[in-house]
């Protein structure tokens, strides 16, 4: 049973946040930076943030010449303008709030690699440039860059064009989830671990967050004002009702490889196959879209089809002819929707919700974060 005490003075908080990973950090910090005073805590329910914040490829990136043009597809012009605008504006908060040093940021070149497939992208690249155009002061988002295909080394029977993204850059996921709990630390913030909410219960005047204590054999009940969630492709634990759908992503990385021809980030088919150099090895994802139904899921396991396909794509196209053998293997879990849009509004008075980053986390992570902060503060 819980002390005089505890119930006294250590479950009461202004602001719950539930979700550890990039967004409910940056709402975190957001809160304490408008509101030094204010009570902040965070929720997570494993050791660390288990979805996608600590296992992505580490790229700040905007979206690649056909990843836009496939929401061109689905989405009205306006919705992608915004959408780019939104992570163009989390890159510039994330690094301003934690700094280029702190977080790894470096831009050593972002591409995507063009398939025969996938030559008629090449057609669309000055109408998506016009699209663009107001967001980036009148500069091409995307220039061509065949020149470079040769000095890089991929396989020229399979690749047959390089787009280079003028806006893009890469950066150490350790290094910036490491500089995000710092921060929230030192802005006061309290982060406890080990916390699996069970229910969130909204009574107008107050919030009620229920996380099981599994030695006491008794629910704890924490109380705010309001609570912010930012669970992303676990998000339909607590609210079943909305429309968030997992997507496993399965990660490889090499051994260090002599004389790696290439630096930078690199995207292919619509950004469902990405890779970059990291500390001379080769760090590659991706493939969803090889067993959609699959990859459908919350389950961290390895799907042997898409890390076979890996690794034939390793072997075949970006190091051909190189004998290079895989070190590690990982997979994380995004969230996705019909669109490409994140879900950010009111679940109820007290309740608010960040989540569903389809795959961009690291680049809108931070806006999100700061929205939801925002909406928490003006209710």
């Amino acid at each position: 049973m819980l002390s005089y005490w505890e119930k006294e003075s250590l479950l009461q908080y202004d602001y719950i946040i539930i979700g550890s990973g990039i967004v409910g950090l940056s709402a975190a910090i957001s809160l304490k930076e408008k509101t030094p005073k204010s009570r902040v805590l965070v929720l997570e329910r494993e050791i660390l943030p288990t979805g996608a914040s600590t296992k992505n490829a580490g790229f700040a990136c905007i979206g690649s010449l056909t990843e836009i043009l496939a929401d061109l597809r689905t989405m009205p012009v306006e919705a992608v303008i915004k959408l780019v605008q939104l992570r163009l504006s989390g890159l510039r908060l994330l690094r301003r709030r934690l700094g280029d040093a702190a977080i790894g940021y470096r831009e050593n070149g972002s591409y995507e690699l063009i398939s025969a497939q996938e030559e008629w992208a090449l057609s669309e690249l000055e109408e998506v440039n016009r699209i663009l155009a107001d967001l980036f002061l009148g500069a091409a988002a995307f220039t061509p860059a065949h020149e470079q295909l040769q000095s890089f080394g991929f396989a020229p029977q399979h690749i047959k064009g390089l787009i280079r993204n003028n806006f893009e850059g890469e950066l150490h996921t350790g290094k910036m989830m490491r500089s995000l709990i710092d921060t929230a630390i030192s802005h006061g913030v309290e982060i406890k671990t080990g916390c699996t909410v069970k229910t969130i219960d909204d009574f107008h005047t107050g919030v009620n967050v229920i996380v099981p204590h599994h030695l006491l054999k008794e629910d704890i009940v924490f109380t705010a004002r309001k609570v912010l969630i930012c669970t992303n492709a676990f998000t339909r634990a607590l609210l079943p009702g909305e429309e968030v759908v997992p997507g496993r992503g399965q990660v490889l990385i090499t051994s260090p490889v002599k004389d790696l021809p290439f630096k930078g980030v690199f995207h292919m088919e619509e950004g469902y196959y990405y890779f970059r150099e990291l500390d001379g090895r080769v760090l590659l994802g991706g493939g969803r879209q090889l067993d959609f139904a699959g990859e459908t899921s919350e389950a961290f396991i390895f799907n042997d089809r898409i890390q076979q396909e890996l690794e034939n794509l390793l072997h075949t196209v970006i190091l051909p002819g190189r004998s290079v053998s895989v070190a590690d293997r990982w997979t994380g879990i995004m969230a996705f929707g019909k669109t490409r849009q994140p879900i950010v509004k009111a679940h109820t008075k007290n309740v608010i919700m960040g989540v569903r980053m389809g795959g961009m986390g690291v680049a809108i992570g931070s806006m999100i974060g700061e929205e939801i902060a925002g909406m928490a503060l003006e209710g």
